[in-house]
């Protein structure tokens, strides 16, 4: 399959240190699925068998992931992260040549055989930040945003906010919070498509 121009596009403009992971992912996967096709799920660069989402990697300031998503999840699977590998931040970190082709083998095989992705079990509920939910509750319009949201865009706000290191820090993404809740929005409005 001819490469997605869209993904070369986003390897260019990862970070340095990211690009030679992004790669290496690409040129795995077309090593071991001939029929792996290119696309951009969710902003991230994806790989498709026979239609079907197959894996997918994606670049963040600090770290890189991928995720195979046509698995069983692992008790060695890590959980600090996107994707089954934690913070990628070399290529020296994605599993070995075997285990990745073996990886997208049974990813294949899965989808061959019209077994469905595993369902990932809920996750448990993050609690409120005691900050957070003092300036919820001064904004009922935020407030009854961010009661509305399904679990998953409550987390999204929960976790940008609970991973600010520093107070100030954290204080400037809560009023950001309460301002983007008070018109509706998503923590990750702006990626949506309108």
């Amino acid at each position: 399959m001819s490469p997605d121009p869209r993904v070369d596009a986003y390897i260019a403009n990862a970070a340095d240190f990211a690009q030679p992971i992004l790669r290496e992912i690409r040129a795995r996967v077309h090593a071991g699925c001939s029929q792996a096709e290119e696309a951009i799920k969710w902003g991230m660069p994806s790989f498709l068998y026979k239609g079907k989402l197959l894996c997918g990697m994606a670049a963040f300031k600090a770290h890189a992931t991928l995720g195979f998503w046509q698995r069983q999840a692992g008790p060695g699977d890590n959980t600090e992260a996107m994707g089954q590998y934690g913070r990628l931040q070399h290529a020296r970190d994605l599993p070995d040549k075997r285990a990745f082709a073996a990886q997208l083998r049974e990813g294949m095989r899965r989808i061959d055989s019209g077994v469905k992705a595993p369902r990932r079990a809920p996750r448990a509920a993050l609690p409120i930040p005691p900050a957070f939910a003092q300036a919820l509750a001064a904004a009922p319009q935020a407030q009854a945003a961010f009661d509305g949201f399904a679990p998953g865009y409550q987390r999204d706000y929960l976790e940008w906010i609970g991973e600010a290191k520093r107070e100030t820090t954290r204080q400037q993404r809560i009023t950001q919070a309460i301002a983007w809740l008070s018109d509706g929005k998503h923590r990750n409005w702006k990626h949506e498509k309108h």
